[in-house]
């Protein structure tokens, strides 16, 4: 399981390259040594010309995989039917700049709760457990929204610097 989530990991890294070097993404926010996943998700810039651009299907294909939610946990967060969702996989464009926006955003809460629970399984569980400093509602269904998910990484945060309440 390691090493696919490794494997998956060297795929981010090429695929969000490949996504810089072949857009109209500005050069000045790019390092000369390339972009890494890590990187392009430490980058707010970067970000936000990938999001205006849009994000493309095998970006978000990778990205899907690599996060502990579901098709249909997608299509919740995108608020588009997995019908639809599977459509962007036969067709060559780019997802709309407002599901852009949500893709990364849950590439970003995945990053996070990877870096605090250290393994995918500890992350699913915790999303999916009621929180008493969330209002004893579960992570997951904050994800809905940006202000959600806000919320979802500060406590993250906190959990990661033990200030637990």
């Amino acid at each position: 399981m390691k090493t696919l989530k490794r494997n998956i990991r060297q795929e981010l890294d090429k695929e969000i390259s490949n996504v810089i070097k072949h857009s109209g993404i500005n050069n000045y926010h790019v390092p000369a040594t390339g972009v890494t996943y890590s990187d392009f998700l430490n980058n707010k810039l970067l970000m936000i010309q990938v999001i205006r651009e849009g994000v493309p299907y095998s970006l978000f294909s990778l990205i899907q995989t690599f996060t502990p939610f579901s098709e249909e946990n997608w299509s919740h967060f995108l608020d588009i039917s997995t019908k639809t969702l599977q459509r962007y996989k036969v067709g060559p464009k780019n997802f709309k700049p407002i599901h852009s926006e949500k893709i990364i955003e849950m590439a970003e809460v995945t990053n996070v709760g990877l870096d605090v629970f250290g393994d995918m399984e500890k992350f699913k569980l915790w999303l999916d457990t009621p929180s008493f400093a969330l209002g004893s509602i579960k992570p997951m269904e904050l994800l809905m929204d940006s202000y959600g998910k806000e919320m979802v990484i500060s406590e993250l945060t906190r959990i990661n610097y033990g200030i637990l309440v």
